[in-house]
């Protein structure tokens, strides 16, 4: 019997910090929070969105062993998430103060610990199979570390591995020769609306997933999130024109994970045989339903 496919995950998880606030103050300014909380975020979220569908996830990222570690190391094990990686033992994960505002809007600002440590010989740790989707996201290729280690590594991965990028929005500041090198080697390219017109230069999302669906693997697919409005899908097995895939309206209350969500249940949708405009629905539903309810 074959066995499952997995998503193998290249990306970070780190713990987010998360205040809420009515507004952003200005510069030197000051505002008090209504709420804060600890938890396990980044790459967390994409992972347990596969793993609550029905994925196995194999968590090849670093993380490491201290306060914030230990907080990744617990969320991962109550996810059911495998971790390849030992804990490194001379430095913590890393944390993100995300603050939440009045609109649902949210901003980060990031401290990079054991995440951005992965080398070659830890991403030759875990054997990836024929079947088996690998997750590349932006924010692991930001590390110097980790974009030497990754754009090889997919190179030699087996015949019928498929891989996922999601740029993040810290697209603007990658190695464009690195972006470019993942791209190459890149299945189904996912950007939310911005972070495609930053790659691509286009303004309109259906235009920018048609654009940038020229730089991935052939027969792969680009996905362009468009928040509420849903999604823009563009590859040469979904015809001459992208293709826009509606969301669903709900009340948004907190916006931070829904671009995680709607990758992770991408991956199990893709993974138990959908097409990509059925994965496209189910992943807007579950990107629907994680604004609904506060934190990632």
């Amino acid at each position: 019997m074959a066995e499952r496919p997995r998503l193998v995950f290249t990306g970070n998880v780190l713990v987010d910090v998360v205040l809420t606030i009515d507004r952003l103050p200005g510069a030197g300014g000051d505002t008090l929070a209504s709420s804060s909380r600890l938890t396990a975020g980044g790459g967390l979220n994409t992972m347990a969105a596969a793993r609550r569908d029905g994925m196995p996830v194999t968590f090849l990222g670093r993380h490491g062993q201290g306060p914030f570690g230990d907080i990744v190391h617990a969320a991962l094990r109550a996810e059911g998430i495998e971790a390849a990686q030992p804990a490194i033992s001379d430095l913590d994960s890393g944390y993100c103060v995300v603050l939440v505002d009045g609109s649902a809007e949210r901003t980060f600002v990031t401290w990079v610990g054991a995440e951005g440590r992965l080398g070659r010989a830890d991403l030759d740790l875990t054997a990836v199979r024929s079947g088996d989707i690998v997750y590349v996201s932006g924010y692991s290729l930001a590390h110097l570390r980790n974009a030497a280690a990754i754009p090889g590594w997919l190179r030699d991965l087996p015949p019928g591995a498929r891989v996922i990028t999601d740029p993040s929005p810290l697209i603007g500041t990658l190695d464009p020769a690195t972006l470019v090198d993942v791209m190459a080697h890149t299945d189904v390219f996912s950007a939310n609306a911005p972070e495609a017109r930053l790659a691509s230069g286009e303004d309109q999302p259906g235009v920018a997933a048609a654009h940038l669906v020229r730089r991935i693997r052939p027969g792969g697919f680009v996905v362009v999130r468009d928040g509420p409005n849903g999604c823009w899908l563009a590859g040469d097995d979904l015809g001459p024109v992208p293709v826009h895939v509606p969301g669903f309206a709900v009340p948004a209350v907190d916006t931070t994970g829904a671009g995680d969500t709607h990758c992770g249940v991408l991956a199990a949708a893709l993974a138990r045989g959908l097409t990509p405009r059925q994965a496209a629905v189910r992943a807007n539903a579950a990107a629907a339903l994680a604004v609904t309810l506060p934190g990632p």
